[in-house]
């Protein structure tokens, strides 16, 4: 597969809001240690500068949220929290990653869940144009993929370059999550804008196994 599936920048993942490293809480505003305490997972902390007035949609140098911090680290608790005092769904981070796709990325589907039903909308992609659902197929999260199928979203829906969820997921050889998308009723004859099949594409990334499992259907 010549579009190989790349791991986010080291910029992109960073979740310390930059700025406030050198700093002791102390000496932050509350706006900056509620990004902190995000980081830091610690919930009452957290709790405590909301009630006290911190802004739950303040953002770190690289856009980040506390809510998109909370949401990659699966943080369900915190997410909860956050949504209560305001947070918005679809704020995305200068990279434009929604907490939805911070979510998706690393596999947290109870957050995946929460998120959906708080609104979060699906279809925004980030400066890679992935979305959501990208992210899950591609890194085999078979759990985030049926919770936004579930959801609504098309099973053959495509995305940048008219690659499916399937072709995503058989590309990168997840054999399970390609099970999913089958048994959802994914197409094995839709092609990209190639004209390359889930099966080619998976053929053509050295995936046998998934290659088999396209061929038998």
């Amino acid at each position: 597969m010549h579009r190989v599936f790349p791991r986010l920048s080291a910029v992109l993942l960073c979740c310390v809001a930059l700025g406030a490293v050198a700093q002791q809480p102390s000496q932050l505003s509350q706006n900056a240690q509620l990004l902190v305490a995000a980081r830091q997972a610690d919930l009452p902390t957290l709790s405590r500068l909301l009630d006290k007035g911190a802004a739950p949609n303040s953002r770190n140098r690289l856009g980040k949220t506390s809510l998109l911090i909370a949401a990659e680290k699966g943080n369900l608790a915190m997410v909860e929290r956050l949504l209560a005092a305001g947070a918005d769904v679809q704020q995305a981070s200068l990279e434009g990653v929604t907490p939805l796709i911070g979510a998706a990325y690393f596999g947290h589907a109870v957050v995946v869940r929460r998120l959906l039903a708080a609104g979060a909308r699906t279809e925004p992609i980030d400066r890679m144009e992935r979305s959501a659902m990208v992210y899950a197929a591609a890194l085999g999260h078979s759990e985030v993929v049926d919770v936004m199928l579930i959801h609504g979203i098309a099973v053959d829906a495509p995305y940048a370059n008219r690659l499916t969820a399937l072709m995503w997921a058989a590309g990168q050889g997840q054999t399970d999550t390609v099970k999913l998308l089958l048994a959802r009723g994914a197409r094995t004859d839709l092609t990209d804008d190639r004209g390359f099949t889930a099966a080619r594409v998976a053929q053509d990334a050295g995936h046998a196994a998934v290659v088999a499992l396209l061929a038998a259907r």
